[in-house]
């Protein structure tokens, strides 16, 4: 599946983060080199070196979102997805010994941080999609196979 695709949430937060390093992080950082610099002797000047820098990787962070934002694609809930797995969706497994997988079928920048979100290239994700409830899948990952059961499919659950 494309692998620039992202839930609004998502997206939303990669925005969040944007605007921070923008209007709040880079702005303050400035003023310290800035003054930093006015010290005088820079080769020797701690607080210069620090934040040039925290300065660059600020900056390096912001292409990064700038050029990421641009090409995600925001993929938005269809009510025609109700009882099918489809991106976005949070989704239970349950294996023949009563254990149980609880996850959220989300784009590759996403999963970071999150324990329960999996990217939509995931095997676990790929073996789900378009599948119903009570639907078998099949889970192949690094040389082993295991059968689950979906049991829930749930949309638009609160973050």
């Amino acid at each position: 599946m494309d692998s620039n695709v992202i839930t609004p949430e998502g997206y939303a937060k990669l925005k969040q983060e944007h605007d921070h390093l923008w209007y709040t992080e880079r702005p303050a950082t400035t003023k310290i080199v800035q003054w930093a610099a006015s010290l005088g002797d820079r080769s020797e000047n701690a607080d210069y070196q620090y934040n040039k820098k925290k300065l660059r990787e600020i900056d390096s962070r912001l292409r990064f979102l700038r050029n990421r934002l641009d090409k995600l694609r925001v993929i938005n809930y269809n009510p025609a997805q109700a009882g099918k797995v489809f991106f976005g969706a949070w989704v239970t497994l349950m294996d023949i010994n009563d254990n149980t997988l609880f996850f959220r079928i989300v784009g590759p920048d996403e999963i970071y941080g999150r324990k329960d979100y999996v990217s939509v290239n995931a095997p676990v994700a790929r073996a789900c999609l378009g599948k119903s409830e009570g639907d078998e899948v099949t889970v192949h990952a690094a040389e082993t196979s295991k059968e689950w059961e979906i049991v829930t499919i749930q949309y638009n659950l609160a973050e």
